[in-house]
């Protein structure tokens, strides 16, 4: 397994034990083609969380896969996902909206979890 599928598997796991232990319900995508990566049911509506793992001081929000013909990147598109979850050398942001059509993001200025 490449570094990178085990730093986004850590990043899943720690937000789907946050948000229960933020009292949410959460569920999984049955398919990897979403823009997101979890379902968090709030009690009042679902929302669909992208969630980004980062050591760097900033975080990639481009999605990057490959096919036959190499790598492709992607900027998110306009309400892919509702929250964006970061897991940070060890410190947890929830961005409650979705930030379409950018490279990468400083969380510094968003809301830590804690």
């Amino acid at each position: 397994m490449r570094t990178t599928q085990r730093k986004g598997d850590i990043a899943v796991s720690q937000a789907i034990a946050r948000f229960t232990r933020m009292g949410y319900d959460v569920a999984l995508p049955l398919t990897e083609s979403a823009a997101y990566d979890v379902i968090v049911d709030t009690g009042r509506g679902l929302k669909r969380v992208q969630v980004r793992y980062s050591s760097t001081k900033e975080v990639g929000l481009r999605r990057i896969h490959s096919n036959s013909k190499g790598y492709v990147v992607k900027k998110t598109k306009d309400k892919a996902y509702d929250w964006l979850y970061i897991l940070k050398s060890g410190e947890e942001y929830l961005i409650k909206r979705c930030l379409s059509h950018r490279n990468s993001i400083r969380p510094k200025s968003y809301h830590l979890l804690g």
